[in-house]
């Protein structure tokens, strides 16, 4: 697929007139070309997944939210959960985003992980995690939204985010500040 960048007096990209695609493709196109940072989440259980729905969502009171599919095999340890950790990847934890992503398998097998004094798992050698008490869990669409209120957090807090884009994941790179112009 070519995408045009040129745009026409109006400030809109042109060849960009409307399609035929439904709506969930034009979202599934739209989002190969938006790069998300790569977590995983989990809760006790043990229980988990890999997620690039994570993001803020105020920080007076402190909360984060995430995403997850209603037909995922983690939900149901979700829907139980009142505490979950949210642990940040790093590009060294490709191999941790691909084993949390995948379904009818132990998750945790062969990590270094901890587990808390209330049971939330802990994966070792993440750049960052927190952990968060729920204070919603609604379901929007296919998807239920879960937000919590950050509790702790910690990490080695080094290097840059693994980010998932196009299909695959990567590493971004700091542009110089003359990028672009």
């Amino acid at each position: 697929m070519t995408v045009s960048t040129e745009r026409t007096a109006a400030g809109t990209p042109s060849g960009h007139g409307p399609t035929a695609l439904a709506a969930d493709e034009i979202l599934r196109r739209t989002l190969r070309r938006h790069a998300a940072g790569v977590t995983v989440i989990t809760v006790p259980g043990p229980a988990g997944f890999t997620a690039t729905s994570f993001t803020s969502v105020s920080l007076e009171p402190a909360l984060v939210s995430f995403c997850l599919g209603v037909t995922a095999s983690a939900l149901a340890a979700v829907q139980a959960a009142d505490r979950f950790a949210v642990h940040v990847l790093g590009p060294g934890n490709a191999a941790l985003a691909r084993q949390f992503a995948r379904s009818g398998t132990d998750r945790f097998a062969g990590l270094q992980w901890t587990r808390s004094a209330d049971g939330l798992p802990l994966l070792d050698g993440v750049p960052a995690w927190l952990t968060a008490r729920v204070t919603l869990r609604q379901r929007v669409g296919d998807h239920v939204l879960v937000v919590g209120e950050v509790e702790t957090g910690g990490g080695h807090g080094e290097g840059p985010g693994l980010v998932h884009h196009d299909g695959a994941f990567a590493t971004p790179v700091r542009l110089s500040a003359h990028s672009g112009e």
